[in-house]
């Protein structure tokens, strides 16, 4: 008997040891939507000076990082995003008010001299000789005439909010200069003290972003033509803690070298993501815990250990994700769970191949069915896995947010499948066969039955594509009737791809949608769309809505609701929107050109074209749905869109490797033969797996809550869709195309031969030299 390689055992037990300690060493970086908080998208503007580029984009990136620092966030991260944007995430922060305020203001702290009084407004901007006139922030109705800058911000190094423990007058910040700027502010108020007590002249203004925070005069100790030397002074103005606090850190951060814009906010609740970090954990729990059932009543021993390969396959897409410092968001927690299900499909497919190896060698040797079974389910695997894993690939590319997060999970996913069927599963398998005790109890094993989907499939012997006609037709009436949905009912976008601002509330009492929308319309804004949402949540979308009228609804909303808290608050710019929406037209145009030349590259152009058209058919029925249904539009169903892409086109792989395998194998055969063929043989599988998908995605649906019930909807329809489009669709089409443009004859036609489901002539031959198999 041939043994497994020891190569291979090594490597599995490597790769399992590798991911428990990572597993128990590191923990994964939730995102905000999972843990709470808030996250703010800046956008670099060009000001008359300085443009707007990748360079003036990290200096502002430093100067918010300062700023950011010393908000006190546990945790905080702000990175630059292409050439203009900037991300920050403020973990915890549930008002993003304070936070979008101080971090976005340009802070330009200038130092004036005061020249005189008016009591003149005057102008605001600077005059040829450099004054000018702002209002006095100790006066009331009178203004400061201000003579040219003698320093500014850069020169503040270092700014701290404390409290006047002596003369007890509160909040103060103090300001430490640079050796320079120290000298500056030593000269100011130098000739400050030469005027008399009491003039005007006698005082220093402070202007931040044009207004006069302060304007403190000279102490009486101070030397004429001497000033205030040591390189510090203080700005004093009544501040409060967090007034004194935010002056300090805009003070210290500096003046951003160029303005900048709030094209994306998103706040979430912690509530929201522990509730769907419990859902998607109790989701995932019973989904695999009903797809091991599954596959154990299916295939017994060999599904046994299959579940066995599932549970580390967690492991190590979990410590994959820990290692390589990707952030868990909801969508991405959507997608790890949902590529368990899809990790079931190599298993799948190793075992229908090793049944159809037994049965047709009619051995008792269980290894060669076993080993055969992995190595002709090879072309399958990776062929249906690379298609996934382009479509998770463009959202990686292509989306933004939590969205891009289910692109990685779902791409580490996919390859940690691999590893997993065609690695750890098959050393266990081949372990297993090479037991006495297995070897006399073949039927353990769940291979040398045919199962109940093989044998009634048998006993009909069905010609599925007797009729493909009809079915092409049922195929284009659906899609009529789901671009019907997208044109008569339109698509309801979300602010993801319309801009403008959707909150979500939760309120004590119970409101319903009629008595928020008048509380809203009350608060000023008529025009809010008010729904009710979840467990008896308010959200309301508006085209525009500021931190302050936001606050202004959540105060309009407790009078009939008590208490009211903010669940989820997104706001997106128009021109972010645009951009997205672009974006995700663009992701669906390459996804669609990508499986195109790799079906090409890997079959005839005719069975690619057929896949692509089922493809493009999958995803219009799946989004006419949503139209017909009134479901919104977005990034996470942007997210599930690609996903079916790449479900839908795994499983017209699958089909189309039988039908390249079946041609290769007798190449003169009837194409429709053949192919129907290549249908009722992966039959079995294509059950299987879409039973285990949707166990996962049922759960999913059921407990994954009102965030996750959409997403769970549309990869349901998807998954169903895909296999119904593969049999009556895809593999209808190729036929139709391949009678119209036909292969050409091969160069040098072998002699017909029947031989067993599986085998090559060449196979078929030297098993029946070495007594293995039978030419039936």
């Amino acid at each position: 008997m041939k043994r497994a390689p020891l190569w291979r055992a090594i490597v599995a037990l490597a790769v399992v040891a590798l991911s428990l300690y990572v597993a128990l060493t590191q923990t994964a970086r939730l995102g905000l939507d999972l843990r709470g908080g808030t996250q703010i998208v800046l956008e670099t503007k060009n000001s008359p000076t300085v443009k707007a580029d990748a360079a003036s984009t990290d200096r502002a990136l430093e100067v918010l990082r300062q700023r950011v620092d010393a908000l006190g966030v546990a945790e905080p991260s702000i990175a630059r995003s292409g050439e203009k944007r900037i991300i920050v995430e403020l973990p915890g922060v549930q008002d993003p008010r304070e936070a979008a305020e101080v971090i976005g203001r340009t802070a330009q702290l200038t130092v004036h001299p005061v020249t005189g009084e008016s009591a003149d407004k005057g102008t605001a901007k600077a005059a040829a000789d450099g004054s000018r006139t702002l209002p006095d922030p100790d006066r009331p109705g009178s203004h400061l005439v201000l003579g040219p800058t003698v320093l500014t911000g850069e020169g503040v190094k270092d700014a701290e909010a404390v409290l006047d423990q002596q003369a007890m007058a509160g909040w103060l910040v103090s300001l430490d200069f640079r050796k320079a700027a120290g000298e500056s502010w030593a000269r100011v108020t130098g000739e400050a003290a030469c005027a008399p007590q009491g003039a005007p002249e006698r005082r220093v203004a402070i202007v931040l972003d044009g207004k006069v925070i302060s304007a403190p005069g000279v102490n009486e100790g101070v030397v004429c033509g001497t000033g205030i030397t040591g390189g510090s002074t203080q700005i004093t103005g009544g501040f409060d803690q967090d007034e004194a606090r935010d002056l300090a850190a805009l003070v210290k951060g500096g003046a951003l070298p160029v303005p900048v814009d709030v094209v994306e906010q998103r706040t979430v609740g912690p509530t929201l993501g522990a509730d769907a970090i419990d859902a998607s954990t109790q989701a995932a729990i019973i989904g695999i815990a009903l797809t091991a059932l599954f596959i154990t009543v299916v295939y017994r021993l060999m599904g046994v250990l299959a579940s066995l390969a599932l549970a580390l396959y967690g492991l190590i897409s979990y410590a994959a994700l820990v290692a390589l410092g990707a952030t868990l968001t909801l969508p991405g927690l959507a997608g790890f769970v949902l590529a368990i299900g899809m990790a079931v499909d190599a298993n799948v497919l190793v075992f229908e191949r090793a049944r159809e190896e037994y049965l047709g060698a009619r051995s008792t040797d269980l290894a060669k069915p076993v080993r055969t079974g992995f190595a002709k389910a090879w072309s399958a695997v990776i062929d249906s896995n690379v298609t996934t894993l382009l479509a998770a690939g463009l959202l990686f590319f292509f989306a933004t947010g939590p969205v891009k997060g289910f692109g990685v999970t779902l791409s580490i996913g996919v390859l940690a499948s691999m590893v997993t069927a065609l690695v750890i599963t098959r050393v266990f398998a081949d372990f297993a066969a090479a037991r006495r005790f297995v070897r006399k109890r073949p039927g353990l094993t769940g291979i040398t039955t045919t199962g109940r989907v093989r044998g009634w499939l048998s006993r009909r012997d069905p010609n599925l594509l007797r009729h493909r006609r009809r079915w092409l037709g049922a195929s284009a009436l659906l899609v009529v009737v789901a671009v019907s949905g997208i044109v008569l009912r339109g698509l309801d976008f979300g602010v993801e791809f319309t801009g403008g601002r959707l909150v979500e509330y939760s309120t004590s009492k119970p409101v319903d949608a009629d008595t928020a929308r008048g509380a809203v319309s009350d608060a000023g804004f008529p025009r809010a769309v008010v729904q009710e949402s979840g467990d008896g949540d308010i959200t309301v979308r508006t085209e525009k809505l500021t931190n302050e009228e936001q606050q202004r609804v959540k105060e309009a909303l407790e009078k009939p609701g008590g208490t009211v808290t903010v669940e989820r608050d997104e706001l997106i710019g128009p021109s972010l929107g645009s951009e997205l929406r672009q974006k995700a037209l663009i992701a669906l145009g390459i996804a669609v050109a990508a499986q195109l030349i790799y079906l090409s590259v890997r079959f005839r152009w005719t069975l690619a074209a057929a896949a692509v058209t089922a493809m493009v058919h999958d995803v219009l029925l799946v989004v006419g749905l949503f139209a017909w249904l009134g479901k919104p539009i977005d990034s996470v169903f942007l997210a599930a869109v690609l996903t079916v892409i790449g479900y839908s086109v795994n499983d017209t792989v699958v089909v189309f490797d039988r039908v390249r395998e079946g041609r290769r194998r007798d190449p003169r055969r009837d194409l429709e033969t053949t192919a129907n063929r290549a249908v009722v043989q992966t039959l079995p599988r294509t059950v299987n797996t879409g039973m285990g998908a949707l166990f996962i995605l049922a759960a999913l649906a059921v407990l994954g809550g009102d965030s996750l019930a959409d997403f769970s909807l549309a990869l349901i329809a998807g998954v169903l869709v895909g296999v119904a489009s593969t049999v009556f669709t895809a593999v209808p089409l190729a036929v139709a195309l391949e009678h119209r443009n036909p292969a050409p004859p091969p160069a040098r036609p072998g002699r017909k031969r029947d031989v067993p489901d599986g085998y090559s002539p060449l196979e078929a031959r030297r098993n029946k030299e070495r007594g293995t198999g039978a030419v039936v």
